[in-house]
C-alpha cells in the first residue's frame, strides 16, 4: 500500500503537470485523493499547483473539516465540490479540477462536448456535459455537478473550467488531458469547416468495444440519460444533444436554428 507521503508527492507531480501544460494559471485548480471513507488529501488554497511540495498538502474528513494542515496552509476553497463527488460516487478515489484553455472556452460558450469526432474520445469520455454555473466555494457548484455524477466521469463547469474524477489520481488526470485534447480538436475542426462526425453505427461499435474492455467509470455507452428516457443517445443526436442544457437553453437553441434557416 502506498503511504501518505508518497501520495502527497504524486499530488504535487500532477499539480506540476497541469500547471506546465497551461491547464491552470497562478493559483487556480485543485486536486484531491481519497485515503479511506473519512480521510482525504487535498491541495491548499492560494498556492500555485506548479510549485507545491508534500508539506503543502492538507488532510480533511468527509465533511471537508481539517484533520491536518501545516502552518500557513488550508484546504482548497472548492473542497465541497470534491466531497460531493466522493459522497455520490463511491468508486471514485481522486478528483481533479482545472481550467484547460479549450475545454474552458467551450464551457464559457455554453457548448457541451458531444460531437463524436474520434474513437478515443468516444470510448474514453462519451459526452462531456456542462454543469450549470455556481458561485465558487458555495454549495451551488456541488449541487450543479451532482446532476451528472451518475452518468459521466468528466463535466464542464459553466463559465469556470472542467472537473474529472476516476478510480486513481493518474486516471483522473488523464481524463482531464483527454477532455482538453477533445475540446482542442473539436475547436480546430470547426475552424476548418466543421467536423465530419462518426456515424451512429460507428459510435455504437465503439461503445461495444468499451463494454468488451470492461472499462471502469460512468459512460453514455451504459448510462446515457437520453437513452434511458428513450431518446437518441448523446452521440446519436447529430449535434443537437441537450445534455447539460436547461429548458431555457433548449428553447434559445431551437429559436436560433429556426432563424438561421430563415436567413435572419
Amino acid at each position: 500500500m502506498v503511504n501518505e507521503y508518497e501520495i502527497k508527492k504524486q499530488i504535487c507531480d500532477i499539480g506540476k503537470r497541469i500547471y506546465d501544460r497551461g491547464m491552470v494559471a497562478a493559483n487556480d485548480g485543485n486536486i484531491s485523493v481519497k485515503l479511506n471513507d473519512n480521510e482525504f488529501l487535498c491541495t491548499p488554497t492560494g498556492v500555485s499547483k506548479g510549485f507545491m511540495t508534500p508539506e503543502y498538502i492538507c488532510k480533511v474528513d468527509r465533511n471537508g473539516k481539517v484533520l491536518q494542515a501545516n502552518k500557513g496552509f488550508k484546504p482548497s476553497s472548492e473542497i465541497k465540490m470534491h466531497m460531493r463527488v466522493y459522497k455520490e460516487r463511491p468508486d471514485v478515489n481522486s478528483v481533479v479540477h482545472a481550467h484547460p484553455m479549450y475545454a474552458t472556452g467551450f464551457a464559457i460558450a455554453g457548448i457541451p462536448l458531444t460531437q463524436p469526432i474520434m474513437p478515443e474520445a468516444v470510448i474514453a469520455l462519451g459526452c462531456v456535459p456542462i454543469a450549470e454555473y455556481g458561485t465558487p466555494s458555495t454549495e451551488e457548484i456541488p449541487d450543479a455537478v451532482s446532476k451528472y455524477l451518475q452518468s459521466f466521469d468528466a463535466v464542464l463547469l459553466e463559465n469556470h473550467g472542467a472537473l474529472t474524477f476516476s478510480d486513481s489520481l493518474l486516471n483522473a488526470y488523464h481524463k482531464m488531458e483527454s477532455v482538453e485534447f477533445y475540446a482542442k480538436l473539436l475547436y480546430i475542426s470547426k475552424q476548418l469547416g466543421g467536423p465530419k462526425e462518426l456515424s451512429e453505427s460507428q459510435v455504437q461499435r465503439l461503445y461495444e468495444i468499451r463494454r468488451q474492455f470492461g472499462l471502469k467509470g460512468k459512460h453514455p455507452a451504459d448510462l446515457c440519460p437520453n437513452a434511458k428516457e428513450g431518446k437518441p443517445s448523446c452521440h446519436g443526436c447529430g449535434g443537437n444533444c441537450t445534455c447539460g442544457k436547461g429548458d431555457g437553453d433548449m428553447v434559445a437553441e431551437i429559436t436560433k436554428r429556426v432563424l438561421e434557416q430563415l436567413g435572419k
